[in-house]
């Protein structure tokens, strides 16, 4: 053994040991604080130091076999000694350094790992634990205030509210949880309110091993409870080690209102606003929002969020002037109470979206918003739906997939990205984003109602739709559900020609449930006219048509700039024979909504113009229309032209024979 050792000291292998590992540990110091700057993965430093640890044997061998002398690099010579004792001490210097680098990474790997945490996270639903279950919403009500403050931090990820929200009372495994998410982190926590008196239990979880990072009691007054979540954001952010600029650090630690009821009636209406279909849990959600506002007239966060739910209700159910004048008023008290909350920008560009169509000043306020909120998907959707209307079909299917990757168990956002590949006739990348879409939401009404037209649209195939309203019929299904699919089995018969199933289902709609959505109620009477029309039922093809008249005319006296509801009645009146009056409300609605102003819904307008000049006789100007209409992005395509009765009074011209073989061929 001494002769080892006086090797190891003659061929100098304590200088390259020793030189080995003091350059190693400043390697690693260097990686350890370069890595997360560079934002570089947990897995790139336990590589360096894997290779660290690999290469001091290695090392120690080359230090044994050479030496550096003035001349350079020289074997070592050796003495003389037994063959066996050589072959003794090169096994022991082998050995010594595999020993060695073991040892240094059984202390060095599990620090790598546990080094750097990525900085992404998921605050599932908090337990309540109060003794009246009415608390759940308070619950909810501080987990999403919670999640609200941490979204606001740009170097963090965190996942919307509508992916973590199917946790609620599950006991699924963290470590599931967070793949499925796509997240490294979770937070979990209960909530007990008695009276005045809030306490929270939170835990950070590593969603990687399953072990606790850090947990928190706080037991304090119902008007603490801000200070609460301004605490847990900034405790997270030091765990993840993420970066927290003064801007962001103002925002989540103020106070959005001091009145503690006003906060309550706030987490009630927020919790409803989330029923974005349910027109009842809507209405439900303005007047909390009204009283929240009553009890604290400068509640700018409430105010925001009002003229939203204001402007959702404007553009989806109730299209009225003084909807459309609230949604304003409210995004403007909001910004003079707060100019620079980002809500409040989100608010008012929601409002220039849906009131005005001003998408490039929707657009700015998007923007802002996007910088006050980093990781709320909710803006880079409403991003989404802005660049596309505005021709930049790129960026808007980029923001569409940000706003899915932060809420990855939402298919609403898939939903959207699938018009865009729909509207750009990628129907390969459509159906695998809805197929996407239904993997989260196999009942979703709306996944399968575009998922029947995408191979309407592409092949004329009817069968998709056919097995969709067959599996329909063993769904759970509300009021509103239930039209739709009523009106989509309407829209399949009338494409198939079956004019008397169509209008049975046209005539089954309930007029008293759509009447608070005034253009279903439209869109009811002139299917009916539309399929007596077809069944040479002249008399009631008129008296659904006049219907149809009287209930967009009345409608257009509220909202007199709706260019849907012009080309609507455009074709209504063709119908019905007046031709002029039918052309000037299609010149309407186009000048309303052209193509050049709205690249996504310009088209649809378009369309209805092809079809009203079609029904009055103009030939030429509808297939000139329709030449243009598939030369750009829309829903207009080949198959939809051959099967729909609409173009039948186009299909003896030899022009629009033409304009199907040559689009035909480029399909």
């Amino acid at each position: 053994m001494s002769g080892f050792f006086e090797e190891v000291k003659r061929r100098k292998v304590y200088r390259v040991a020793a030189a080995y590992i003091i350059a190693a540990g400043g390697i690693i110091q260097l990686a350890s604080a370069a890595f997360p700057a560079w934002e570089l993965p947990n897995w790139a430093l336990r590589l360096v130091i894997v290779l660290l640890l690999a290469g001091f044997p290695i090392a120690l061998i080359l230090a044994w076999a050479f030496d550096v002398t003035p001349q350079g690099i020289r074997a070592t010579p050796s003495l003389v000694a037994p063959r066996t004792h050589r072959r003794r001490n090169v096994i022991m210097l082998v050995a010594t350094g595999v020993v060695v680098s073991a040892i240094a990474g059984f202390f060095l790997l599990p620090r790598a790992s546990a080094r750097k945490i990525d900085k992404s996270i998921a605050v599932l639903p908090f337990e309540n634990l109060s003794d009246d279950k009415e608390n759940a919403y308070f619950a909810d009500g501080i987990q999403d205030d919670v999640l609200t403050n941490l979204s606001k931090i740009g170097d963090l990820k965190v996942i919307s509210r509508t992916s973590v929200m199917p946790y609620r009372g599950k006991t699924s495994n963290v470590r599931e949880i967070g793949k499925a998410l796509g997240v490294a982190t979770i937070l979990e926590g209960s909530v007990r309110r008695i009276g005045n008196r809030v306490r929270v239990n939170v835990q950070l979880i590593n969603a990687e091993n399953d072990e606790h990072i850090w947990a928190e009691d706080y037991d304090r007054d119902l008007t603490d409870v801000f200070a609460i979540q301004t605490d847990l954001a900034q405790k997270i952010v030091g765990e993840l080690q993420a970066k927290l600029s003064p801007a962001e650090q103002a925002r989540i630690e103020r106070k959005p209102t001091e009145n503690g009821e006003a906060y309550l009636a706030f987490v009630q209406a927020h919790n409803l606003h989330n029923a974005l279909e349910d027109i009842g849990k809507l209405k439900q959600s303005e007047q909390l929002y009204a009283r929240a506002i009553e009890l604290d007239p400068k509640f700018a966060l409430a105010l925001a969020r009002y003229s939203q739910l204001e402007s959702w209700i404007f553009h989806t159910f109730d299209p009225t002037r003084e909807r459309r004048q609230k949604a304003r008023a409210f995004a403007e008290q909001a910004l003079q109470l707060q100019p620079d909350l980002p809500e409040a920008h989100l608010a008012m560009g929601f409002s220039l979206y849906y009131g005005d169509n001003d998408f490039e000043a929707a657009q700015k306020e998007f923007e802002i918003a996007r910088h006050g909120l980093p990781n709320e998907s909710e803006v880079y959707l409403a991003l989404g739906a802005i660049q596309r209307r505005l021709g930049k079909w790129a960026e808007s299917t980029d923001n569409l997939e940000k706003a899915a990757s932060l809420n990855p168990k939402d298919s609403w956002p898939l939903q959207n990205l699938a018009f865009n590949y729909q509207m750009l006739r990628d129907f390969d990348a459509a159906n695998k984003t809805i197929d996407r879409g239904l993997q989260i939401n196999p009942t979703g009404v709306g996944l399968w109602e575009i998922k029947s037209k995408l191979a309407i649209f592409e092949k004329g195939d009817f069968s998709v739709a056919e097995k969709a309203f067959d599996a329909m019929k063993s769904m759970p299904l509300n009021n509103e559900e239930k039209l739709r699919i009523a009106g989509g089995r309407a829209d399949v018969f009338l494409l198939e020609r079956k004019y008397k199933e169509g209008l049975r289902e046209a005539e089954s709609l309930s007029d008293d449930l759509l009447a608070p959505i005034p253009p279903a109620l439209c869109a009811k009477y002139y299917l009916i006219g539309f399929a007596r029309k077809a069944l040479q039922d002249e008399t009631g093809a008129r008296a659904a048509f006049l219907k149809a008249k009287d209930l967009l005319e009345a409608q257009l006296k509220q909202t007199p700039d709706a260019a849907d509801m012009h080309i609507q009645l455009a074709k209504v009146l063709a119908y019905l024979g007046e031709k002029d009056a039918a052309l000037a409300e299609a010149q309407r609605a186009t000048e309303l909504l052209p193509e050049s102003k709205d690249a996504f819904g310009g088209p649809d307008i378009t369309e209805g113009a092809a079809e009203v000049y079609s029904i009055v006789g103009e030939n030429g100007r509808a297939i000139e229309t329709l030449n243009g209409l598939l030369s750009r992005p829309g829903a207009v395509t080949v198959p939809l032209l051959k099967l729909s009765p609409a173009w039948d009074l186009l299909r003896n011209d030899p022009r629009f024979q033409t304009l199907i073989d040559k689009y035909g061929a480029k399909a």
